[in-house]
């Protein structure tokens, strides 16, 4: 079994930025981020390989999010960038004991581990 604690959530202003932080409790080959917004589904944000020569995004966040690994640290980190109100959500971690084809990161159910969701809030 996996812990994962994420942190670095918060309120910040349209056009802020923030950096949310996953530590694992051991090591993982695969980690990602899902958000889910109040009345929506689960979302898909950014995954990355064990290595972090593979990174994939959400369309609603390329260009602005960036994932990142230090298996050093066993832990993740998400950039955002030039955030907008409809970033806010629920942000959570996910990781996984297994090496993904690149369609499996898009998908909720491939990964094992979850962590218990941090809030990021975008005021406009």
């Amino acid at each position: 079994q996996v812990q994962l604690v994420e942190s670095g959530g918060g309120l910040v202003q349209a056009g802020g930025s923030l950096r949310l932080s996953c530590a694992a409790s051991r090591r993982t080959f695969t980690m990602g981020w899902f958000r889910q917004a109040p009345g929506k589904e689960r979302e898909f944000v950014a995954g990355i390989s064990w290595s972090g020569g593979n990174s994939y995004y959400g369309d609603s966040v390329k260009g602005r999010f960036t994932i990142s690994r230090d298996n050093a640290k066993n832990t993740s980190y998400l950039q955002m960038n030039t955030l907008e109100p409809e970033d806010t959500a629920i942000y959570y971690c996910a990781a996984s004991g297994r090496i993904f084809l690149s369609s499996a990161y898009y998908r909720a159910q491939q990964y094992e581990y979850w962590g218990q969701g941090t809030q990021v809030t975008v005021s406009s």
